[in-house]
């Protein structure tokens, strides 16, 4: 397993370049495609906060940005942002597709330094990202923070990511699922082993919901819920500023 010292942005970066060309592929797939389920339960969230800004941080590929975009009409400004500029790539070509192009900014910046003035977002939205942001990660305290910062006073981030169920055979079960099928098949079909092996442990060693309550009610957040998916192998955690 990795040390913390390398669970950051200059260790993320090229890992997820090298996994692009399956990334979507594979989400969808060992999610049963449950993932976009999911995404769009998210954004829906988002959409109940009237945002006139909305961020989607740690964009990837670009899928809630392009459904945000499509669901929300001309009503939002959509800001995506990720460290990785392959990955801002292939969303922007993304939404080029669906035709969304002209309604997101892309902008490549670390979630502990982003380039926004104080209270701008009306909503923040993370999709299957959070994780990376602060699973051993010595920058976690600073990107929530920085999260916190970018917000407005009573203001959402809404964040779609793995979790933990909470019944032990099933949580046993998920974990052997993601230990042995997840890793193995996503090593072989991408050809990395080294991140199907962090994206793998981080999954299974992912924080329970009362940890990631402390983590955000510490850095100045008010509200916290979280929504479970799939017996808790997923979930949504909405909170505001």
């Amino acid at each position: 397993m990795e040390n913390e010292k390398q669970i950051t942005g200059e260790f993320l970066s090229p890992m997820f370049d090298g996994i692009i060309k399956h990334y979507d592929l594979i989400n969808h797939f060992f999610t049963f495609g449950m993932d976009s389920r999911w995404r769009k339960n998210l954004v829906r969230r988002c959409l109940q906060t009237k945002p006139g800004r909305f961020l989607d941080l740690g964009c990837g590929t670009g899928d809630l940005a392009v459904m945000m975009a499509i669901m929300s009409g001309d009503k939002t400004k959509i800001t995506a942002c990720d460290f990785s500029r392959e990955m801002l790539n292939i969303a922007s070509k993304k939404a080029g597709k669906y035709g969304v192009k002209d309604k997101i900014s892309f902008i490549c910046a670390d979630a502990s330094e982003m380039p926004f003035n104080d209270n701008y977002f009306d909503c923040a939205g993370i999709s299957f990202a959070f994780r990376n942001m602060i699973y051993r990660n010595p920058l976690a305290i600073k990107n929530l923070y920085e999260i916190q910062r970018v917000l407005k006073p009573g203001a959402s981030c809404i964040i779609a990511e793995s979790g933990q169920p909470e019944v032990k055979i099933i949580r046993k079960l998920h974990h052997f699922y993601i230990r042995t099928f997840v890793y193995l098949a996503g090593a072989i079909i991408s050809g990395n082993k080294q991140a199907y092996r962090y994206l793998s442990q981080s999954a299974i060693n992912f924080y329970y919901p009362e940890k990631i309550r402390d983590l955000f009610i510490k850095t100045g957040f008010k509200q916290f819920n979280y929504y479970p998916f799939f017996f808790g192998a997923a979930g949504i955690y909405h909170v505001i500023k």
